[in-house]
């Protein structure tokens, strides 16, 4: 991760990783798992392939009705010769684990000041997925109020980038088209810029609505700190937009096509940083289900 094999696309908050080195040097474990995404190869579908065909080590339904099963890799060397053959991983989800067990290294290794290099402290506990295998869903978006805008005037703006058309209640289909709901009804929204053409963090469908709705429209500026704007995860569905919106609160929703592997990577590998909340991954991993004690 120091050297930038293990790669991020988002930005961190310094107060959310303060808050979660304190936390791991307290505990001296590690009790959330990291989500890393990998380009599968051969040697790692052939490993997965002949691991699973043992018996396994855990296999539970949790309280949310995900069914989790779990094998031990017994072949440690092909699992090392498997995943020595990439040069980097991705961060899917863990951002801010993972700078803060960093930091917690750095703590602890402050403390012990005899450090050989192998402590505890200098791992970090992370689940490897091929991306092949990885959804993402969309991360809606809802908005308290319309700053002040009237009906007319906030659809004639937005007309300036989209184009608008009732539709039936569903999510998005399609890149480049964002469903909105306002004053009980479902509207598509077809964007018709240029920004489509250009490069993977403009095509971004959480980008389009940013730069052309929520910021010259509803004038939210910054989307990691304005507390007129919420995040959905798309778990929840369209109908969790809708009983927030019918429950007044918030004024309009916004449902977005979801980012995907491909767009992670390529913001990735270019070393750039998607705006707040692009990705949500589901299901994850129970919590607690591994512990690194360190």
């Amino acid at each position: 991760y120091e050297r930038g094999a293990i790669k991020k696309h988002e930005k961190i908050r310094p107060d959310k990783v303060a808050e979660r080195t304190a936390h791991m040097v307290a505990l001296r474990a590690q009790t959330g798992l990291i989500l890393l995404a990998f380009k599968a190869t051969q040697m790692t579908k052939d490993l997965i392939a002949q691991t699973v065909q043992g018996p396994s080590i855990f296999d539970f339904t949790c309280g949310a009705g995900i069914h989790h099963t779990v094998w031990r890799i017994e072949a440690a060397q092909a699992a090392v010769d498997a995943f020595g053959e990439m040069d980097h991983l991705y961060i899917a989800d863990g951002h801010h684990r993972i700078e803060s067990a960093l930091n917690a290294r750095d703590v602890l290794r402050s403390k012990n000041g005899n450090n050989a290099g192998n402590e505890a402290y200098d791992f970090v506990m992370a689940g490897m997925f091929p991306s092949d295998e990885l959804r993402i869903l969309p991360y809606n978006r809802v908005v308290k109020d319309l700053d002040g805008v009237g009906e007319k005037e906030f659809f004639e703006q937005l007309r300036t980038d989209f184009e608008i058309r009732e539709v039936e209640a569903s999510p998005p289909d399609v890149h480049g088209e964002i469903h909105m709901y306002y004053g009980r009804r479902w509207y598509a929204l077809i964007f018709r810029g240029e920004q489509m053409e250009r490069g993977p963090i403009e095509r971004l469908d959480v980008t389009i609505l940013q730069k052309h709705v929520l910021e010259p429209v509803l004038g939210i500026g910054d989307p990691s700190s304005d507390d007129r704007l919420g995040f959905v995860g798309g778990a929840r569905g369209i109908e969790e937009l809708e009983r927030i919106v019918d429950a007044g609160e918030a004024e309009v929703a916004f449902a977005l096509y979801p980012t995907t592997m491909d767009d992670l990577f390529a913001v990735s590998d270019m070393g750039e940083i998607m705006p707040p909340k692009s990705t949500w991954f589901e299901p994850k991993l129970k919590d607690g289900l591994f512990v690194h004690l360190i």
